[in-house]
């Protein structure tokens, strides 16, 4: 509120101050369309103006100009929950106490509800924490595609297909903006792995460029009018993503005719010629040490500060450059920082709990549910929980979206208050130990983890617990330390960490109810899937982690969670490794690494179909508590114009006891065309409750655009006429009904 009211007293200071009629200038006239405003305050701002908002001030943080009331935008990372405030000019916490928030699960859950209203949701509860806190712009969310399941940073992204992760970041932004804070897509693009990332130059034909890499942005500038989009730090065409004159100024600005602003991530600006022509509008982060490069006035030394302003003065640049940066970035405010009609927001509301919750369960995947095992419902059950996941916090740590939460409800305490509530016990043994530490840029969790026990007494104790309880719950995977689930490293193998396998192995031994709940936001290899009957995929599931774990394992809430990403039995299951096209190459005169994407568009589940390769649990896969019997496929037409469209319907009944939600999958297929396509891909989906025995019809409509590909020697995209095929199911790999059709 503080905030506000300065802008407010500011701006209408400067209003009296630059009129002496009672006109109100444009650019402060809510009334006046945005593009007249911003172009108003453009011409009335001078040069050294133009530059000095354009660049960062502080670590979060841009000036405005004072002299007419236009405030300084202020920035935040996301994209799971708000982060904690920061010294201006460096990294360490500034000691608020009443900056915890509420932290959201991972985008990767998020993606794996397959719910587009959950992920509107998400972004007006992530948006009212933003405005109380008065933030402007939230760094996410991000759409950058799973390529490899060592990618650090995949557990923040939003699975392995474009059109899934299209459909899902298109409401969370028109969610957030809704609230009047930016949301600012990340990163754009081609970032599919944390290591060398500074260095990687991406060597990628254009078809997969369009068709795989590109479709998720392009939904989130297009559909959801994202106000700001952040660049990647990774090279592509030997050219730095933050000022790369392909991704955007053709292909962004011009192809797409965006209007937002461009933003570095924090580092990714190199060069001020190249910043100047090549599309970069807001440059943060260039010394992300602040202060201590050693220049008292180290954010007027950035690429796009002084050294933009001198080459003006010396007349080797023009200001046309200049004037559309600072127009999208006037745009961006006034959107933002300006519009003093959006409200004071929430912050750890019952309702933003609620809402992580709700999210957290109805991602979680059921991957594997022998004998139905799951939920557990024996009166008087004795539970044996293990795993150092079940007690760690996980919403400290990971990079930049490590966060300081108000409260967070670990696995074993929302198993164990679930259990009470229901007459049942709950032990818990550690199992094994893995990383102790429990701090990331200050934030503690305050958490002693040390245990002194050998590996081998963890596993003896665990296993002659094992023997005495009715179920045991194993609840393990990755965390979010470096090597792990972590931004600015990558994994270094598919295997779990910390001996974990064996003392799975051990637990299975002893205990044939064992249930692995598999906390990560990657896969993982599972070397005792058959020994395990009940396996769940559990992701980060911020605050209320615990709970909507319990919710799925006592039935409160059957689990509709379906993958966004494939899980491969082995490393070199997954195309980038099987054809060795990761990590890349480094140059002998250079520190750059090319890493050639031989892949092409074969990437996850299109490479498994197609090259027949059987995946551990396909995309799209996820179990429920009841079942669910799909009809025969039916079209309303069995040719589509060109201009037309073509709709599909499917009964789908639930044949089981217990209500349920199924998400029925539309894959389209090409047997004929002049080029490779995969075996099938993705083009609509439908996730629809059903009472038990209760029977609909689900509809799904597709046109054109579904059935093409990008012919990159043309540069559009082509949609041969012929035969094309549809399949309906519950997975990739679980396609319940097929209907040939035809394209004229």
């Amino acid at each position: 509120m503080k905030k506000l009211c300065i802008i407010a007293f500011s701006v209408l200071a400067s209003a009296v101050a630059i009129s002496a009629s009672d006109t109100m200038p444009v650019y402060l006239d809510p009334s006046k369309s945005i593009d007249e405003r911003v172009e108003d305050a453009l011409a009335r701002l001078n040069t050294q103006e133009k530059i000095d908002i354009i660049h960062a001030q502080s670590k979060f943080c841009s000036k405005g100009v004072a002299r007419l009331g236009i405030p300084e935008l202020w920035t935040t990372d996301g994209p799971h929950g708000i982060r904690p405030e920061v010294l201006w000019d460096e990294w360490e916490q500034a000691g608020w106490t009443n900056d915890s928030c509420v932290a959201f699960p991972a985008l990767t859950c998020l993606a794996a509800t397959w719910d587009p209203e959950l992920s509107l949701l998400y972004g007006k509860s992530l948006g009212e924490e933003a405005r109380f806190r008065g933030k402007d712009v939230v760094l996410g969310p991000g759409v950058n595609i799973y390529r490899t399941p060592l990618n650090g940073r995949n557990f923040e992204y939003m699975g392995e297909d474009p059109y899934l992760a299209s459909r899902m970041v298109v409401p969370y932004v028109k969610g957030l903006q809704s609230l009047g804070v930016a949301a600012c897509v990340k990163h754009f693009a081609l970032n599919n792995n944390e290591l060398n990332r500074h260095t990687t130059n991406v060597i990628v034909d254009d078809r997969a460029l369009y068709e795989i890499y590109l479709p998720a942005f392009k939904a989130a500038v297009q559909q959801g009018d994202a106000w700001s989009i952040m660049a990647g730090y990774n090279l592509y065409d030997s050219q730095h993503l933050c000022h790369n004159a392909r991704i955007l100024n053709d292909i962004l600005k011009k192809e797409w005719n965006y209007k937002g602003a461009v933003v570095s991530d924090w580092g990714g600006a190199h060069d001020t010629m190249e910043a100047i022509t090549n599309g970069l509008d807001l440059e943060f982060g260039s010394w992300t040490n602040g202060l201590y490069a050693g220049a008292s006035n180290a954010y007027d030394n950035y690429y796009l500060a002084l050294p933009y302003l001198d080459l003006i003065k010396q007349g080797k640049v023009g200001t046309d450059e200049l004037d559309d940066k600072a127009r999208r970035v006037l745009r961006l405010i006034m959107l933002t920082a300006m519009d003093n009609c959006k409200g004071n927001g929430s912050m750890c509301s019952k309702e933003h709990y609620d809402a992580a919750r709700r999210i957290g369960h109805d991602g979680i995947v059921l991957l594997r549910n022998e004998n139905y095992l799951l939920p557990i419902a024996k009166p008087s059950a004795r539970i044996l929980v293990v795993g150092e996941n079940a007690i760690k916090m996980m919403t400290v740590g990971g990079g930049s979206s490590s966060l300081k939460v108000q409260r967070e409800v670990s696995p074993l305490d929302g198993i164990r208050s679930a259990a009470s509530s229901l007459g049942m016990s709950v032990d818990y043994a550690r199992g094994y130990v893995g990383d102790i530490t429990g701090e990331y840029n200050g934030v503690v969790t305050g958490q002693d983890l040390t245990d002194s026990r050998s590996a081998a007494e963890l596993i003896a104790e665990a296993k002659t617990k094992a023997a005495q309880a009715d179920y045991v719950i194993f609840v393990g995977g990755l965390n979010k330390s470096a090597g792990q689930d972590c931004e600015d490293s990558d994994r270094a193998s598919l295997s779990l960490p910390y001996d974990q396998d064996n003392v799975i192995m051990a637990l299975a031994e002893a205990n044939s109810n064992l249930i692995v709940v598999n906390v990560s936001g990657n896969a993982v290899a599972m070397p005792w899937v058959k020994k395990a009957p009940a396996i769940l995929q559990a992701w980060f599931l911020g605050s209320e982690a615990g709970n909507s774990i319990a919710d799925v394992i006592f039935g409160h809430v059957n689990p509709s969670g379906k993958l966004p990403f494939s899980f491969p039995v082995k490393l070199t299951d997954n195309a980038a490794h099987h054809l060795n096209a990761y990590p890349g190459t480094k140059r002998a005169d250079s520190e750059i690494v090319d890493l050639e994407y031989k892949e092409g568009i074969l990437v996850g589940y299109r490479w498994h179909d197609t090259k027949k390769i059987k995946p551990l649990f396909a995309f799209g896969h996820g179990l429920s508590y009841t079942d669910f019997e799909f009809g025969k496929l039916s079209a309303d037409n069995s040719v589509m114009t060109a201009d037309g469209t073509i709709t599909f319907t499917i009964p789908v009944t639930n044949t089981g006891k217990m209500a349920g939600a199924e998400v029925v999958q539309l894959y389209i297929s090409d047997p004929k065309c002049s080029v490779m396509r995969p075996a099938k891909e993705l083009k609509a989906f439908d996730k629809v409750w059903l009472e038990p025995g209760e029977t609909k019809n689900v509809t799904l409509s597709i046109d054109r655009d579904a059935l093409s590909y990008f012919d990159a020697d043309k540069h559009e995209w082509v949609a041969e006429p012929g035969d094309f095929i549809a399949s309906v199911g519950s997975a990739s790999d679980n396609i319940k009904s097929t209907l040939k059709f035809k394209l004229k």
